[in-house]
């Protein structure tokens, strides 16, 4: 039972992103709002908010990707997959995860950490008068998306682990009635 209960506490962490992807989301739609009100009505342009767009776009998209990933909503070739067995769809899912995505992510994440690292440590800004400081946690923002979807990546592992073991029921492919 050890292996379901880590497999919910990595799906708790992976739906706390999707709540702070959504949150981002409402956010960003504030931002992209005021901008509009403020260029159309009152003739003001700013660099900053316009720059906030995009960041916030950026997380709410990265953070949103473990979540994704852990409700099936990802993108997959499901011409094969949707007919498969609940053990031959866990099977894929698993040896998917450990092939292609962890070592993928794993590697965007641990190149990311110098990138936001060396964003700090020159103290990099926007290029733009009256844009955004602190360009390093956008950038900070990669590692730990990356990390994150290698987190969520381990969560499909033992989900598809506890499948196998017989702790999930295994659904059956039903073809569709015409």
């Amino acid at each position: 039972m050890f292996l379901l209960r880590l497999e919910r506490a990595i799906n708790t962490f992976s739906d706390l992103l999707g709540k702070i992807a959504a949150l981002l989301f409402i956010l960003m739609l504030f931002n992209v709002f005021f901008d509009v009100v403020m260029r159309y009505l009152f003739n003001d342009v700013s660099i900053g908010m316009q720059e906030l767009e995009w960041h916030l776009f950026a997380a709410m998209f990265m953070l949103g990707v473990p979540y994704t990933l852990r409700t099936g909503g990802h993108v997959r070739v499901d011409l094969i997959y949707e007919r498969l067995t609940g053990n031959k769809k866990a099977w894929i899912d698993l040896l998917g995860s450990l092939i292609l995505l962890l070592p993928f992510a794993l590697l965007v994440a641990w190149y990311g950490v110098g990138f936001a690292s060396e964003a700090y440590e020159l103290g990099e800004t926007s290029g733009d008068p009256g844009g955004l400081p602190y360009r390093w946690i956008i950038k900070a923002v990669i590692p730990f998306a990356f990390f994150s979807i290698a987190i969520s990546g381990a969560g499909l592992m033992l989900k598809s682990v506890n499948t196998l073991l017989g702790h999930h029921p295994v659904a059956r492919y039903q073809p569709p009635t015409h």
